[in-house]
């Protein structure tokens, strides 16, 4: 009987990929997985590209120099936060990236950086260790694939070096290698996806990637209090399930959501991300407790709520990415940065302990 309905189940998806116009290998390279929901995707789409083209006209129309100053630079202001928040069209993405990164700063004030970080004389054991996790990226990427036309493979593995030799405080972390290969995917030069990642792990992220992961153990017991204050039927359940943010929430933080949400609803929180810092990360997380509280409130053991938090990355929500963007900011209290500062100054212990600049 089990293998009837497998066969059944296998039958439909195959119906659902002929009779849907979409691509099994989406515009970024991703393999789409064997059960995709290509109705659901298909119904998002339609409306999504009308979404896409309105953005696209903001974008490079003439409202563009509207959220730029005198001098062309994109400045902070309640506009471009809000262009920001409602998506930056792909093909602007390197541009604006590096712009409200403050990465294209980075370059400018140290040029031939790059160049002499991957030129020079480099650890041959961190050598080896990036070596061996270049082909565990995005294996189910075709640009990813050493054989392939154009192969990213070098350029993730120049990238990864350069940048751990340039910040040895840092050195290599698994999951740094996910950041580099988006980067590639979207900004596709070399040198700046070395700064992007600058301003992104040193200048964004606290420690997340330091060799005892403390900026990363202390914003996950951010999170915990977070949802004590905000959803504490949950945070209570959690807690009686033995479910501990170490195990379900280590890759949202590592990979900040690649490799866990779909591609494009990931693009879109690296945007605001870029523009607002980390505490976007938190607003992305306690969204998606919040929304699919109920579901984990039924389950009763540690196994059912991991598999629940497989699941509820891989939605109908989380893949109407306008959507979901929109709700983190919509359906939660007003999420500071000194909160943040706060709670991480509190739960810090021993090292220096990380303070987000205001905006």
């Amino acid at each position: 009987m089990a293998v009837a309905n497998n066969l059944s189940t296998n039958s439909q998806l195959v119906e659902k990929r002929k009779s849907s116009g979409t691509s099994e290998i989406d515009s970024y390279g991703f393999e789409r997985p064997e059960d995709f929901d290509y109705k659901t995707y298909d119904e998002f789409m339609r409306d999504y590209l009308r979404v896409l083209a309105q953005r696209c006209e903001r974008w490079s129309g003439t409202n563009y120099p509207s959220v730029a100053d005198k001098r062309g630079n994109l400045g902070r202001s309640a506009k471009l936060k809000r262009y920001v928040r409602k998506g930056i069209p792909n093909s602007m993405r390197p541009a604006i990236w590096m712009a409200i990164s403050g990465a294209d700063q980075l370059m400018k004030a140290n040029p031939n950086v790059y160049k002499t970080a991957l030129n020079a004389t480099h650890d041959s054991s961190l050598v080896d260790t990036i070596s061996t996790d270049l082909h565990r990226t995005f294996p189910d990427n075709i640009n990813f694939c050493s054989g392939a036309p154009h192969s990213k493979i070098t350029g993730l593995r120049n990238i990864l070096i350069a940048f751990s030799h340039y910040r040895s405080e840092v050195g290599y972390c698994q999951g740094l290698n996910y950041l580099v290969g988006i980067m590639l995917l979207i900004v596709k030069d070399e040198e700046k996806v070395f700064w992007l990642m600058n301003a992104l792990v040193v200048n964004t992220l606290p420690d997340y990637y330091s060799a005892d992961l403390s900026g990363l153990i202390t914003d996950q017991r951010v999170l915990a209090e977070l949802v004590e204050l905000r959803l504490p039927r949950l945070a209570q359940h959690l807690d009686r399930v033995g479910a501990a943010y170490e195990i379900t929430t280590t890759k949202w933080f590592i990979c900040l959501f690649v490799d866990v949400l779909p591609i494009e609803t990931a693009l879109r929180v690296w945007d605001c991300l870029f523009y607002e810092g980390s505490k976007i990360i938190f607003r992305v997380c306690l969204h998606l407790l919040a929304s699919n509280e109920q579901r984990l409130l039924q389950c009763r053991d540690l196994a059912t709520i991991l598999n629940c938090f497989k699941d509820l990355v891989r939605s109908a929500e989380v893949t109407d990415c306008h959507s979901f963007v929109s709700h983190i900011f919509d359906d939660l209290q007003t999420l500071k940065r000194a909160t943040i500062n706060r709670l991480r100054k509190k739960h810090r212990r021993g090292s220096r302990w990380f303070m987000e600049p205001s905006h």
